[in-house]
């Protein structure tokens, strides 16, 4: 993985974050999800002046960052496509359906496509167990996806060039 360090910009908004957050008790989770919403990941350069913050060792943010499949340490595509991978959806035809998703968006889990128009990230429960498999496409979230219906949702997020 190819890190990219981060602009004064976001270490300077990741600053922010960290005053508005460093009194809160159990900070660590709501500081890193404000981070991941203001830049859309959390940047491996933020670690140090979070950990410092709140008196945590670097290891320990790094663990939290890496153990969450939610928070991400580079900047995704444009667009994100989440494929749930939960034993609910593996049942009905997740893992398939992520096969397909590869093939349709023309990139592999876990990597964003080389012009940047989308991320592919398998994912372990999205909460829609009931009605899997289930897909989130950016921030909203779809049920009982077929191939047909993620080739539906998929034909606005952009297909390879």
């Amino acid at each position: 993985m190819k890190l990219i360090p981060s602009s004064a910009q976001d270490l300077v908004r990741v600053a922010e974050i960290v005053a508005a957050h460093r009194d809160t008790p159990g900070a660590l989770l709501p500081l890193l999800h404000a981070v991941q919403d203001a830049l859309g990941h959390v940047p491996d350069d933020a670690v140090p002046s979070i950990a410092r913050a709140l008196n945590l060792s670097r290891a320990e943010v790094h663990g939290v960052i890496t153990y969450y499949h939610f928070f991400r340490r580079e900047a995704p595509g444009r667009r994100v496509v989440q494929v749930c991978r939960a034993e609910a959806c593996q049942a009905c035809g997740g893992e398939a359906l992520l096969a397909h998703a590869e093939r349709v968006l023309g990139c592999q889990r876990h990597e964003t496509r080389a012009d940047g128009a989308v991320t592919l990230e398998p994912v372990y429960c999205l909460g829609l167990c009931a009605s899997s498999p289930a897909v989130q496409i950016d921030d909203r979230l779809h049920a009982r996806v077929t191939p047909e219906r993620l080739e539906q949702l998929l034909a606005d997020v952009g297909r390879p060039q």
